[in-house]
């Protein structure tokens, strides 16, 4: 592995939250469109071929036991999350579905807890709580918005979402330290793809010819965006590069505004500030954890 400076590492983590942040716009019109089902499988689909492609060019090697394990774990909850937060987004303006899903690295240092053996302290507990008001500041501004059920409904999917998220912090770092970002890249969209074709006998269908620029564009971007984050993790600490998730906010503000007509709600702007303050004071004073074999 090259090595790269901390800094280097954290901007390519940066860019990677901008194009995926990319890919959730171009993904929330195809919701739209499609239904999050086909939308999902279809773009999930394209990324395997994607993916594929460029493991075969960088020398595809046989995977390890470990990094199979690993795939196949994060790619199940990788589903789970996907389905949850695509179709809550279709249902909520992007900047406030993004400032529910930072409620993640919060969960996450409890999943380390209970994973990890990480000890939880009092100061992650009040953090915690902080952002627990950030959400309800949120909830609040829909309701005051009227934005009807849908969007209360879309907003506990994105919640929900969140919670496998923050499972998958854990797992992205165990996994890029087994395995190399091109095979992240291209086992998840295949382990994906294989758990989504499970619906297709029920909620199956081949989208219409005007759709599919959008299929592979979507998939294009997320398949690039695994490769970025992969490439950073391998080389920095999860601790020090959580910060960039932060970005999408802006990412999702700017997409939500130019593509959807969103605007960013002061309930939402205020929730936010709650909730990226508590993962911040969170993580405040935190030692590096000690990094993991494969899987607990």
């Amino acid at each position: 592995m090259r090595p790269a400076s901390p800094a280097f590492a954290f901007l390519i983590a940066s860019l990677g939250i901008g194009v995926f942040s990319a890919m959730d716009a171009v993904m929330k019109g195809l919701t739209i469109a499609l239904g999050v089902y086909l939308a999902l499988f279809w773009r999930t689909g394209a990324g395997v071929a994607f993916g594929g492609a460029a493991w075969w060019m960088a020398g595809a090697s046989r995977p390890s036991r470990a990094a199979l394990r690993l795939h196949l774990v994060r790619s199940a909850v990788s589903t789970v999350m996907a389905l949850l937060f695509f179709w809550g987004l279709a249902r909520v303006p992007m900047a406030q579905a993004i400032a529910l899903t930072y409620v993640a690295p919060l969960i996450a240092l409890f999943l380390a807890a209970l994973l990890l053996g990480e000890r939880v302290r009092g100061r992650t507990i009040a953090a915690s709580l902080v952002a627990a008001a950030g959400v309800g500041v949120i909830l609040m501004g829909q309701a005051h918005a009227d934005l009807g059920d849908d969007a209360f409904w879309g907003a506990l999917a994105i919640l929900g979402s969140a919670i496998c998220y923050s499972w998958n912090i854990i797992l992205m770092r165990q996994q890029a330290l087994v395995a190399g970002p091109l095979e992240i890249a291209f086992f998840q969209s295949v382990f994906v793809t294989l758990f989504l074709a499970l619906g297709m006998p029920f909620w199956g269908g081949i989208p219409a010819l005007e759709h599919w620029p959008a299929i592979l564009l979507g998939a294009g971007l997320a398949t690039l965006s695994l490769v970025l984050l992969s490439w950073a993790y391998a080389r920095a600490e999860a601790s020090y590069l959580a910060p960039t998730e932060f970005t999408s906010f802006l990412w999702a503000a700017f997409y939500g505004w130019i593509i959807f007509g969103e605007q960013v709600s002061l309930f939402t702007l205020a929730g936010a500030s709650l909730i990226i303050g508590g993962c911040i004071w969170g993580a405040r004073g935190r030692t590096p954890p000690q990094e993991a074999e494969a899987m607990p």
